[in-house]
């Protein structure tokens, strides 16, 4: 089940989809939900992510394989998704994630 745009949960926990499989160096962003998101355009952006990788999930199934990595966030990270990400990334759904630079979904 999508929790948001890049995380899905399973089995009661929240596991968050990094990217290459490296945590908090490289990745996919996708628009926060709820009172994380800064303005009504994230929010709706955030909504269209999120059905986007349920669609995904639901399509062709996504096969999660715990590592062992724990993020900093407590989220388990997982590295089996290669393919769906290069399309949420394609079709704008997702963008690049950077520790250095946050997305703007606002503007």
């Amino acid at each position: 089940m999508a929790a948001d745009g890049d995380t899905v949960k399973c089995e009661g926990q929240n596991m968050r989809l990094p990217g290459e499989g490296v945590p908090f160096v490289s990745g996919i962003d996708t628009p926060e939900i709820g009172s994380r998101a800064k303005c009504i355009k994230e929010t709706t952006l955030a909504l269209i992510a999120k059905g986007r990788l349920k669609d995904l999930l639901t399509e062709q199934g996504l096969r999660i394989e715990w590592r062992g990595a724990v993020g900093k966030t407590h989220q388990r990270l997982q590295n089996e998704w290669e393919r769906d990400r290069r399309r949420m990334l394609q079709e704008g759904s997702a963008r690049t994630w950077s520790p250095i630079r946050r997305n703007d979904w606002c503007g």
